[in-house]
């Protein structure tokens, strides 16, 4: 007997999509976006999207759809032991080393920085994270209560906030777009969607993808077909609210400048615009949004990180994993949102093609007959750019760490490789590799009938 499912179940475990992923981050880099783009709105929001929104949503169907048990099993499909390398790297990089800190701080340098004498603010920030993060780990214990935690209650608290702004900026626009500037004014597009990078959304997905699988069988949702069937509704759901929080916030951005004038990141303009329209209450309700918006983010990457690691090592219990990330979290938190930044981009760049490829294979795995040999070869080609990537970017950071051989193979990739110097150099080798695997002989037939 099919299954009847309402429109409310689909709307409530979107709503709790939603709210894992939008989190302060969502909220910072668009409008700072907007305000560069400008009268090249429209190229950078879409490439935006397709990042932002676009492979999250794939991310997500790829589980749904492929029936996999969780990050692990989807990335041993390339072979084993890399399921186990990357599937940690990944959890760490959305967890405790940059994104679950940034949840933290954030809202801090936003909401509570700019009124608090800077001799203090390495103490100010190591007490608001150690409550932030005490919320954290009393919400995150039970699993079991994610949906209502963040589908029911905070998110839709954190929507009636974000859009008391959203709606006075429309309203009341502060005025045109102004010329775009730096990349956006020839590469409006592509910059856009390396801008969505900034989410770590489309590595998210790969990890919040079984949170959503547990989350749609709490609802007694127990047959595969179904299953799937409410993993790509309760997406679209999610993934229409985020497109159209995106291109507001966007908007707000684009049409800013002449009223408040530019800043260095997408926190300080969202006080600015905060400030503009209601004065000392706008620091109130940004404030509100911005911890609203961390919060429930945290709770679902403490959730899910926590889920993954009691899975590969089940002699330690969850809730010891939650108090051991919320740790972890709040020591690095205390480092600066700075130190963050800079120290995740590397990462980004070597991680995001990885994530992308391992996605778009695992969406198109039956038109290759799930050749193992497709995954592998795939994934070691795209690996082979994307780590110049990440070094590349490294090296920005730190020059002193630089090294010889690596930047002869970086200068063939600049001389040679197609759209490298744009940061897409990883698209050619991905697609040879899966050319390369798909004749590959080998002896995985019975894979690929399965």
């Amino acid at each position: 007997m099919q299954q009847k499912i309402s429109f409310s179940t689909y709307a409530i475990i979107g709503t709790m999509l939603f709210g894992m992923f939008f989190g302060a981050g969502n909220l910072i880099f668009p409008i700072k976006m907007g305000q560069l783009a400008g009268t090249n709105f429209w190229p950078a929001l879409i490439g935006f999207l397709i990042t932002a929104i676009g492979l999250p949503f794939m991310g997500i169907l790829a589980f749904g759809l492929s029936g996999s048990n969780g990050l692990r099993n989807l990335a041993g499909l390339v072979h084993p032991l890399f399921g186990v390398v990357f599937s940690v790297a990944l959890y760490l990089t959305i967890g405790p080393f940059f994104a679950i800190p940034r949840t933290a701080t954030v809202p801090f340098v936003v909401g509570f920085e700019p009124y608090i004498n800077p001799v203090h603010g390495s103490l100010y920030l190591g007490l608001f994270s150690l409550v932030f993060f005490a919320i954290v780990y009393f919400f995150s214990l039970n699993p079991a209560k994610i949906i209502d935690y963040i589908g029911k209650y905070l998110t839709p608290a954190f929507l009636v906030f974000l859009f008391i702004l959203i709606v006075i900026a429309i309203v009341k626009p502060m005025g045109h777009f102004g010329k775009p500037t730096g990349d956006y004014s020839d590469l409006a597009f592509i910059t856009g969607f390396k801008e969505g990078y900034n989410t770590m959304d489309a590595l998210a997905s790969l990890a919040f993808g079984i949170v959503v699988i547990q989350a749609i069988k709490g609802q007694g949702i127990t047959n595969p077909k179904e299953i799937a069937k409410t993993t790509w509704k309760s997406g679209i759901f999610a993934m229409v609210l985020m497109m159209l929080i995106y291109g507001l916030i966007t908007y707000m951005g684009a049409s800013s400048v002449s009223a408040i004038g530019t800043y260095d990141n997408g926190g300080l303009i969202f006080a600015a615009v905060a400030q503009h329209y209601f004065g000392s209450f706008g620091s109130i309700l940004l404030a509100i949004i911005i911890v609203l918006a961390c919060l429930k983010t945290s709770i679902g990457l403490i959730t899910a990180c926590s889920e993954f690691f009691n899975h590969i090592f089940p002699k330690i219990s969850y809730k010891l994993y939650v108090l051991v990330l919320c740790l972890m979290s709040f020591f690095i938190a205390n480092f600066g949102l700075n130190n963050i930044i800079q120290y995740a981009v590397p990462v980004l760049m070597f991680m995001y093609p990885l994530a992308i490829v391992l996605i778009l294979l695992a969406l198109c795995s039956s038109l290759f007959g799930h050749k193992q040999s497709v995954y592998a070869t795939t994934i070691f080609f795209t690996f082979c750019v994307s780590f110049f990537d990440g070094y590349s970017a490294f090296v920005g950071s730190l020059p002193g760490a630089s090294l010889p051989l690596f930047e002869s193979i970086k200068l063939f990739y600049m001389d040679y490789l197609p759209l490298y110097d744009i940061g897409f150099g990883w698209i050619l080798p991905a697609l040879v590799g899966a050319f390369i695997g798909f004749f590959w002989p080998s002896s995985d037939k019975k894979t690929a009938v399965q």
